[in-house]
C-alpha cells in the first residue's frame, strides 16, 4: 500500500503563492509518475501537473508558465509551487502515484483564491 498525504493549502489573494506538497510513505517503490489534480465546486477532477520518475513534466494549459511541479525521492515528497494564483484556481487539489497499474490518491487540500 501507498500512502499519500498532502498539504500546504489555504487561502490567498489573487496574484499570491502557494506551495503544496504530496508526502508519500509505505511501499512506495516502484512509484513511476505522480501528479496533481484539482476539482473545483461542480466540475470534474481535472489534470493540474504531472512528473514522472525521471523527471519529465508536463502541465495543463490554465497553470502553464504559473506552477511549478517537482519531486524529491530522497525525502519522497513532490511539491507544487503556483505562483499569479487566480480565482479560478480556487479548488480542492489531490496528489496521486501510479505503480503497478494502480493509482493512489490523498485526501486532498483546499485551494481558496478570493481577495
Amino acid at each position: 500500500q501507498v500512502q499519500l498525504v498532502e498539504s500546504g493549502g489555504g487561502l490567498v489573494q489573487p496574484g499570491g503563492s502557494l506551495r503544496l506538497s504530496c508526502a508519500a510513505s509505505g511501499d512506495i517503490f516502484g512509484i513511476y509518475a505522480m501528479g496533481w489534480y484539482r476539482q473545483a465546486p461542480g466540475k470534474q477532477r481535472e489534470l493540474v501537473a504531472h512528473i514522472t520518475s525521471r523527471g519529465s513534466t508536463n502541465y495543463a494549459d490554465s497553470v502553464k508558465g504559473r506552477f511549478t511541479i517537482s519531486r524529491d525521492n530522497v525525502v519522497n515528497t513532490m511539491y507544487l509551487q503556483m505562483n499569479s494564483l487566480k480565482p479560478e484556481d480556487t479548488a480542492v487539489y489531490y496528489c496521486n502515484g501510479a505503480k503497478s497499474g494502480v493509482l493512489y490518491w490523498g485526501q486532498g487540500t483546499q485551494v481558496t483564491v478570493s481577495s
